[in-house]
């Protein structure tokens, strides 16, 4: 079925649009700079920030990532921090997640100057969404969502939207973009958890699905509507013997039988995924524009 928003595509638009934006720095004297910051060795995250790393410099941004160990101390972390707040050829600062455990996260995307906060995380930067002030930074994956459904030109005003999931970092401040008094908004938002009663016939009455739960194929054919909207944040790895290495990532979907109902769905991967680092990227030449 055709019926497919490919993240890849819109993402590589966006990385156009910033491409220009840079060039347009440049001829003032100005590079866009990113500083990426990764405690300890975890797999996933060496790879999530080799690949920003990586379009950030086709790009022609400036990054650089340290890498501390995994027994760094916050007080360590939060020096780190303050020198790359004091940096002006700093814009923009990734702390990737997960942090250890002996860190409070709060405690560290706070120390981030909300000027330079490109992740979205700092509580001037929530707070500035909630109040539908576009002078802060929105979370990179809920604004990805959010580009892909308006360049899709899925219709939002109005619409019935469920998402799945209260999570800091995409079902809050997915649910806060989306009510905006905005032509790009105006949506009807229902926020689902863990504790809400009969899920399924929230998600009967959606216009847009967005699944963002963390729960391995948990959205069934028989919760979507014909002709519904259906977005896939999820990734999850799950055993499977019949692959090399026992296991394969899914999202929160499962797109084999939802697909055939929706008027559009994203794949997983390449739908969400590569628009959480445009984001990332076009938040990086922001900050350097404001900055400079």
């Amino acid at each position: 079925m055709n019926n497919l928003i490919d993240g890849r595509a819109i993402a590589a638009d966006i990385h156009q649009e910033t491409l220009v934006r840079v060039s347009a720095l440049k001829h003032r004297g100005v590079q866009p700079g990113l500083a990426f910051i990764r405690v300890g060795e975890d797999p996933a995250s060496q790879v999530y920030v080799g690949m920003k790393e990586k379009k950030a410099l086709e790009l022609g941004i400036l990054s650089h990532t340290t890498v501390l160990p995994e027994k760094t101390t916050q007080a360590e972390l939060l020096a780190l921090i303050a020198r790359l707040n004091a940096d002006p050829l700093c814009h923009g600062i990734l702390v990737q997640a997960p942090l250890p455990r002996h860190m409070d996260s709060a405690v560290i995307y706070s120390a981030v100057l909300p000027g330079k906060d490109v992740d979205g995380f700092h509580p001037v930067n929530v707070g500035r969404l909630m109040l539908g002030d576009a002078g802060g930074f929105l979370p990179c994956t809920p604004a990805g969502v959010h580009e892909l459904l308006v360049r899709s030109r899925v219709p939002l005003q109005g619409a019935e939207v469920v998402v799945l999931g209260r999570g800091n970092i995409v079902g809050k401040p997915m649910a806060s973009i989306l009510i905006q008094k905005s032509p790009r908004a105006n949506c009807t938002v229902t926020l689902c958890h863990s504790a809400t009663r009969d899920i399924a016939a929230h998600c009967r009455r959606a216009d847009i699905l967005i699944a963002a739960m963390g729960m391995p194929e948990f959205l069934r054919a028989d919760m979507v509507r014909d002709g519904a909207v259906v977005i896939d944040v999820g990734v999850n790895r799950i055993s499977d013997s019949s692959r090399p290495t026992g296991t394969r990532l899914v999202g929160d979907v499962a797109f084999a039988e939802v697909q055939p109902k929706c008027l559009w769905i994203t794949p997983n991967p390449g739908g969400v995924g590569p628009m959480t680092i445009a984001m990332l990227l076009a938040n990086t030449v922001t900050a350097a524009e404001r900055q400079t």
